[in-house]
């Protein structure tokens, strides 16, 4: 029995790098790339998808140049919107399943708990209004699907938050960092080992019609801006006791003036991934003390 073929889109970004490798033991992969597989075109794609004919789609590839999106509207709604759905519908036209991922951008952060997948979104900016129509098309075309919504992802392949702190905390005295934005740190490995747990469940695509809709996939707790650069300090300076670091202080969002409005809220409730695939992320402060080898901390 050959093995199933998984087109995964994105495999140089941050997340699609841990994918390409999780991946390998459920199918071989397809991982295009640009030139190939441009999702800025995504007039381009069916004909991408009717070539490669795999039986999983696995789409983490994404415009995420959060501020820049807003002088990009349009590129930043051909990426995020357009193509998750016209990759959807080849895959219902071919019999192949979508895994696609979103962003806890979708909501304005004006609730005092945890989103659930059945709270109402209202993106603040461009980029989460154009994660939020990608949700909505991929659900609209019909395919076997899985969307995973997470957010505040970092990891050892590419420019993230931590790789920032740990250079500033070396060039600068003092570091400030906002401390009334409150998400929870998720780690792409972690995002990455989850998705394929669930995948490897299926025998076939179309065993995910009993499962399709919207998980929320994220590290548990929650911390501020302020709070997670601090941990990476402390680690930092274990790490490398030598080395001089800045202080890090906390700043409101007012003061760091951003061209993309940010939500003050965004902690996600994994519930619902936990119930149906009993998998559950630990603790962020746990996962990032995982990943902190990939830093050198």
């Amino acid at each position: 029995m050959s093995r199933p073929r998984i087109l995964l889109t994105g495999a140089n970004g941050q997340l699609g790098w841990e994918l390409r490798r999780t991946l390998l033991p459920l199918g071989e992969i397809v991982a295009p790339g640009r030139d190939v597989c441009d999702l800025a075109r995504p007039e381009t794609l069916t004909e991408t998808v009717r070539r490669i004919r795999p039986q999983w789609i696995v789409n983490p590839a994404a415009y995420t140049a959060v501020d820049r999106a807003e002088s990009e509207p349009a590129l930043c709604h051909a990426v995020n919107a357009v193509a998750p759905g016209v990759l959807a519908e080849a895959a219902r036209e071919i019999g192949a399943a979508v895994i696609h991922f979103s962003t806890d951008y979708v909501f304005d952060g004006r609730k005092a708990a945890p989103y659930v997948e059945e709270d109402a979104t209202a993106p603040l900016n461009v980029y989460g209004t154009s994660k939020r129509d990608g949700e909505l098309a991929v659900t609209a075309a019909g395919a076997p699907h899985l969307v995973f919504r997470t957010g505040w992802v970092y990891g050892g392949h590419g420019l993230n938050f931590v790789r920032t702190i740990q250079r500033l905390l070396a060039e600068r005295e003092v570091l400030t960092v906002v401390a009334d934005q409150i998400g929870a740190p998720t780690w792409a490995r972690a995002i990455a080992e989850t998705v394929s747990l669930v995948l490897a469940r299926y025998r076939a695509p179309e065993g995910v019609s009993e499962d399709v809709g919207l998980y929320h996939l994220a590290c548990a707790g929650e911390a501020s801006w302020f709070d997670f650069a601090q941990r990476i300090r402390q680690r930092m300076a274990a790490a490398q006791p030598q080395q001089s670091l800045a202080e890090v202080k906390p700043v409101a969002s007012s003061e760091y003036r951003t061209a993309a409005q940010r939500s003050p809220y965004s902690v996600l409730d994994s519930g619902k991934l936990a119930q149906r695939f009993g998998l559950r992320l630990p603790p962020w402060t746990e996962c990032f003390d995982l990943a902190a080898p990939e830093f050198g901390l």
